[in-house]
């Protein structure tokens, strides 16, 4: 494939922009003395919370791919930080929900605040079927990459 190509140019650019949000999640991680699996299983628990799905210690590890013990390990951890707290389903009183604490929240709108609010200047900066398209593609994108995960 021509690496000139425009579809190589954006592979190219959304490459640099993965990296650069690792690069500033692990930097995150350090400072609060996280792993860099901790903010992914945050990130995965915030998603969670946002889409009204029951984050359960299961839900959790098959997102995460860990075994039992990793799973168990990770709230574990995350737990003695303070920042996810277990809770009893008030529907079915044997299963376990995760709830994010509000001081994850405010450790993670402290850092990565100032830029969510660049990314929506510069969103703003676009009209609105060209965000739409831009969502579309990253929807695609983000598909095909689970596709490929999965595989």
């Amino acid at each position: 494939m021509n690496d000139e190509s425009p579809a190589m140019k954006l592979v190219h650019v959304l490459r640099a922009v993965t990296v650069e949000f690792d690069l500033l999640g692990s930097e995150f991680a350090a400072r609060h003395g996280l792993h860099p699996t901790d903010v992914r299983a945050l990130i995965h628990l915030l998603d969670a919370a946002r889409d009204d799905i029951a984050a359960t210690p299961g839900w959790l590890g098959r997102r995460m791919r860990l075994n039992s013990a990793g799973t168990t390990a990770l709230v574990d951890r995350l737990e003695r930080l303070e920042l996810v707290r277990r809770t009893k389903d008030t529907v079915d009183r044997r299963r376990v929900l995760l709830k994010v604490e509000d001081k994850a929240m405010e450790l993670g709108w402290s850092f990565f605040g100032p830029l969510i609010a660049e990314v929506v200047a510069v969103a703003e900066d676009f009209d609105t079927s060209e965000v739409e398209t831009v969502r579309r593609f990253l929807t695609a994108v983000l598909t095909s990459a689970r596709q490929t995960r999965t595989a």
